[in-house]
């Protein structure tokens, strides 16, 4: 099969694989049908994420056929059109057993070279380096899935796009769970960091959830009139402002009531020595993460508010607030998205028309074209915002 494998920093091949199995009764084969380049997936790409190796075939948002399925497989069956989560997860472990799906204990083979980095091991993950397991990834012709008897969701009505519930795999979910993390009220000021996929999800929800106000802080006009689209009340352009200046004035000097941050380890700050002096040490591998919008986000939020992060972060950090933090009684929530216990409530949303997930695309390429699609996301060409992949 063809699939787009990891080359090294920078560089992405379409290349011919050999095809996926089963390798356990709980496992299916899924012939993709659809496939997305996620912002983490840049991360990777960038070089940033430890434990990749040449080869490695990428992509964690798919969906597709089920074409085969292992004996204990229950409900799923062969011809059967699916979502798949990006976490893998056994469904019967302890954290499982509390919804926390991202945190199964059974899923990743690897664990211990996430421990060392992490002191505990998260789920595995498809596509995401050898630390989260080592899974083939969903850019691809086809994927195998373990433990799909938990996993994925059947998509059963047919008058549904691929491009409406193919983000249910990761980025819907996982802006909702930002959003929900704030345990919004009426009438809060909820204010997100990075107006990118999910970034415009988490906005979307947190209109959802309630929030009165929500104020969407980017670099780029079109991503900002993205954000507008999405629900957004206000808009910021970090280059041109203060923005925890402009957030006090929008809210009677109190801060927002909660901050969503969807920027992630590759950060950008509109002063040149600030940024430089972090891309520097990450450079030099003496920090793991460009922080700039965690840090912007703590100092923005109001007292006692909750400072939610659903950027992807790797290691360590540099000049992280905590004096902060710890004084003003702030909330830090955070995670890889449990997506398993939002993939129904999330199709009921979808279906009763409340949203169409679809509006974050902008650009389908053929799977071949992989390399061009990630370049275009990487360096924001042609207005790109998402890009989805066709086999």
């Amino acid at each position: 099969m063809r699939a787009t494998c990891w080359s090294g920093r920078n560089t992405v091949q379409v290349e011919e694989v050999p095809d996926p199995r089963l390798l356990t009764d709980r496992d299916a084969i899924v012939r993709i049908t659809s496939t997305a380049i996620c912002g983490s997936d840049l991360h990777l790409y960038d070089g940033y994420v430890p434990s990749m190796t040449k080869g490695d075939i990428l992509g964690h948002e798919f969906m597709g056929e089920v074409v085969e399925v292992g004996k204990s497989v229950g409900g799923l069956g062969v011809g059967d059109r699916v979502v798949v989560p990006f976490p893998i997860a056994c469904g019967s472990c302890g954290m499982c057993a509390r919804g926390l799906f991202a945190g199964c204990e059974n899923s990743n083979p690897h664990a211990g070279m996430a421990e060392k980095m992490w002191g505990h091991a998260p789920a595995g993950i498809f596509g995401y380096s050898s630390m989260t397991g080592g899974y083939a990834g969903g850019q691809a012709e086809f994927a195998r899935v373990p433990f799909a008897d938990v996993g994925p969701i059947k998509i059963e009505n047919e008058d549904l796009t691929d491009d409406q519930v193919l983000f249910l795999s990761d980025i819907f979910p996982t802006g909702y769970m930002g959003a929900e993390l704030c345990d919004i009220q009426p009438g809060d000021v909820v204010a997100v960091w990075g107006a990118g996929p999910v970034g415009l999800f988490a906005i979307a929800s947190a209109i959802m959830l309630g929030a009165e106000r929500v104020i969407a802080i980017d670099r780029f006009d079109y991503r900002l009139d993205k954000a507008r689209e999405a629900g957004a009340t206000d808009v910021i352009d970090y280059t041109q402002v203060e923005v925890p200046v402009v957030l006090k004035e929008l809210t009677g000097g109190r801060g927002p009531d909660a901050c969503i941050e969807c920027v992630g380890m590759e950060g950008h700050h509109a002063h040149p020595i600030v940024h430089g002096y972090d891309r520097v040490k990450q450079a030099t591998r003496l920090e793991t993460e460009r922080p700039h919008a965690v840090r912007e986000a703590i100092l923005s939020c109001r007292n006692g508010g909750t400072v939610s992060i659903m950027g992807v972060y790797g290691g360590f950090m540099d000049k992280f607030p905590i004096g902060s933090l710890m004084n003003r009684g702030i909330t830090i929530k955070t995670g890889q998205c449990h997506v398993h216990r939002y993939l129904r409530p999330l199709l009921a949303r979808i279906e009763s028309g409340e949203i169409d997930p679809s509006f974050v695309v902008s650009h389908h390429l053929p799977l071949e074209d992989a390399p061009e699609g990630y370049e275009l996301f990487k360096h924001k060409q042609d207005n790109c915002t998402k890009v989805v992949l066709r086999p």
